[in-house]
């Protein structure tokens, strides 16, 4: 519960900094989660009614990995998987009619090469037809609580009622993470299909390549394409142990450059440069040093029980973080090992973000001597007591 707390209390924080960061990019719409907190980290018009192209084949990918348990299963493409898909001017996978492939085939197929033939043969074979099909991606974006979202397409062709937000897709593209399959897949780089007729890139990587654009962070994801929805994007990245989520919409459409991939870059390289996982508090370092008595040493020094990491700026302020610490400041060797010495409680920018229990994690060495030296007036005070006393009774006697 308190970690759930320390999350929320990080994303309060940094909400008002998403919100007001600036960057030159051409999307339209973007939205930037630290996975490993999930907190958003950056945004930009992120709840605007928008056309989602090609990022509608994700959910097409969730339904059918939902829906099918066993994508080694075979089966058969007809013309009615390439119905349409010419005149519409839509990207295919490559297959053919009358080609027996599987359902992973029809996945790779899907989100590496984006192919409308596989989305129209995994909606006609996972539940009958593509108006079942899309049926049932309504009741998934319903089920999930989207209100801005709504699909009249498997593929993602532009129509007016084939809509999204970026905050949304991003919930639909972490929702289809959860499944190892839908990454293994986004993360691949080339496929070929199980009947060996065909070969499958990744756009993202193509693109990258091909323009020259140095983003080996990327991990993976999907790429999407329309005139009305210009070109969208979204990936996953990982760099200096920090898993980040993008969702960009709306970039500029111009064949001659990937504007969502240099918004990626450009999003993806300030954070990366600018941001990390910072040891806020370190356990290894002690933070306070109370009083011993009767012990080999004077002095104890004090530890947080676990160390605390925060996403925050490299050259962010150490003086935001607080410790305070409210306990003993002073014990004897009569403390045993586990006893509960106080709290210490952490706080960055005045903001509690974690409590915890201090306890005492060795068992103290008596010491006769420094008993000595710290009761040496009590003892004294015994000894003379002691011989008035031995005094008056040899004088009784």
């Amino acid at each position: 519960m308190k970690k759930v707390l320390s999350f929320l209390l990080i994303f309060i924080l940094f909400a008002s900094k998403a919100n007001a960061l600036e960057l030159n990019i051409s999307s339209k719409n973007a939205i930037l989660y630290n996975m490993d907190s999930g907190e958003v980290i950056y945004e930009k018009d992120a709840d605007e009614k928008a056309s989602i192209a090609s990022l509608t084949k994700i959910m097409t990918a969730l339904i059918t990995l939902e829906n099918i348990d066993d994508l080694d299963r075979q089966v058969m493409l007809t013309s009615d998987d390439f119905k349409g898909l010419a005149e519409a001017n839509a990207v295919t996978a490559g297959f053919t009619k009358g080609e027996i492939v599987t359902y992973r085939d029809l996945l790779y197929g899907l989100l590496l090469p984006s192919g409308a033939d596989a989305a129209k043969a995994l909606a006609r074979n996972v539940l009958g037809s593509e108006e079942k099909f899309i049926e049932k991606m309504n009741e998934k974006a319903k089920e999930m609580n989207l209100k801005t979202t709504h699909f009249s397409t498997v593929i993602g062709l532009d129509d007016e009622e084939n809509y999204s937000t970026a905050r949304e897709i991003s919930l639909i593209f972490k929702e289809a993470l959860q499944n190892k399959d839908f990454k293994e897949i986004i993360t691949t780089k080339e496929y070929t299909s199980s009947d060996g007729k065909v070969n499958f890139y990744s756009t993202i990587q193509s693109n990258a390549k091909k323009f020259d654009i140095e983003v080996p962070y990327i991990q993976g994801g999907k790429t999407g394409t329309t005139t009305d929805a210009g070109l969208c994007l979204a990936t996953i990245s990982k760099a200096n142990n920090v898993n980040y989520m993008l969702v960009t919409l709306g970039a500029t459409y111009d064949k001659k450059a990937p504007h969502h991939i240099e918004d990626a870059k450009t999003i993806y390289d300030y954070f990366i440069n600018n941001y990390g996982n910072q040891i806020v508090v370190d356990k290894q370092n002690s933070f306070k040093k109370i009083k011993v008595q009767y012990a080999d040493k004077e002095k104890l020094k004090l530890y947080p029980t676990k160390s605390i990491t925060m996403y925050l700026e490299n050259d962010y302020d150490k003086q935001d973080i607080e410790l305070v610490y409210d306990g003993k400041q002073e014990i004897t060797t009569f403390h045993k090992k586990g006893d509960t010495l106080g709290t210490l409680k952490i706080y960055y920018q005045d903001k509690l973000i974690d409590t915890q229990i201090i306890t005492l994690n060795e068992n103290l060495k008596f010491n006769l001597l420094n008993f000595i030296k710290e009761e040496i007036l009590i003892i004294v005070g015994i000894i003379i007591i002691s011989i008035i006393f031995l005094k008056k009774k040899k004088i009784a006697s």
